[in-house]
C-alpha cells in the first residue's frame, strides 16, 4: 500500500510521503490566498472556499484566518455554518460540520494522532480518524476536539472544552475530558443567560 492509501485506510502512515506533502503545499497556497483576502472581498472569499474545501453548503461565513493542513480539502459544511477567527482544521482525515453549526474563536478540530509507541513516533509516523459535528451544534471557544469523536445535533460543547469520546445530540457538556453536563431542556427556552428571559414576542 501508498502512504497515502494507509492514510485513507486510517492506518499508521508516513506524513512526510513526498507525493503527500507536494499535495499539501498545493492546497495550502489557496488557503494563504483566502487568508490575505481583504474584509471587502467577500465574493472571492466564497469563491475561494469553494475551491479549498471538500464540500461547501449556502451561506457560510468563515472568519479568516482559517488554519488547515491539507487546506480543508477533506473539510465538509453543511448549509450556514459559522466560524469565528482561528478555526483550525487538522484535515488529514474527513471532518463533517452540520447545516447551523457556529465555532467561536480558536477552536481546534483534529483528525491526527501520533503513535504511543516511541519508536514509530522517532520516525514521525501517525494514524488519522474523522470527525463528524451534527446539525446547529455550538463549540464554545478554545474547544478542541480529538480524532474519531462524533457530536450530535443542537448540542453545545462548553469554552475550553477537550472533547475525547462521543457526545449525544441535545445537551450541553463542558470540562476536559468533555463531559455531558445537562440535557438542553424547557428552561433553557425560557432562559438565556442565567435569569434574564428570552423575550419571544420581540424576536421577530
Amino acid at each position: 500500500m501508498t502512504h497515502r492509501e494507509r492514510m485513507e485506510a486510517g492506518l499508521v502512515y508516513d506524513p512526510w510521503d513526498e507525493e503527500l506533502q507536494a499535495e499539501q503545499e498545493r492546497r495550502l497556497e489557496v488557503l494563504y490566498d483566502y487568508n490575505m483576502t481583504r474584509p471587502s472581498e467577500g465574493k472571492k472569499r466564497q469563491e475561494l472556499l469553494k475551491q479549498m474545501l471538500g464540500s461547501i453548503g449556502e451561506g457560510c461565513y468563515i472568519e479568516p484566518p482559517l488554519r488547515a493542513n491539507w487546506g480543508g480539502k477533506n473539510v465538509h459544511f453543511g448549509n450556514h455554518v459559522y466560524a469565528n477567527f482561528n478555526l483550525t482544521c487538522v484535515d488529514d482525515a474527513e471532518i463533517f460540520v452540520g447545516d447551523d453549526t457556529m465555532f467561536a474563536p480558536n477552536v481546534v478540530i483534529t483528525t491526527t494522532n501520533h503513535t504511543i509507541n516511541p519508536e514509530l513516533r522517532k520516525r514521525r509516523m501517525q494514524y488519522v480518524k474523522a470527525v463528524h459535528i451534527g446539525k446547529n451544534v455550538w463549540i464554545g471557544s478554545g474547544a478542541m476536539i480529538m480524532p474519531g469523536v462524533s457530536i450530535g445535533d443542537n448540542t453545545v460543547i462548553g469554552a475550553g472544552s477537550v472533547v475525547t469520546k462521543d457526545i449525544p445530540a441535545n445537551v450541553v457538556a463542558v470540562g476536559n475530558p468533555c463531559r455531558v453536563l445537562r440535557e438542553i431542556g424547557e428552561r433553557d427556552r425560557e432562559f438565556f443567560y442565567k435569569n434574564e428571559r428570552i423575550d419571544w414576542e420581540n424576536l421577530k
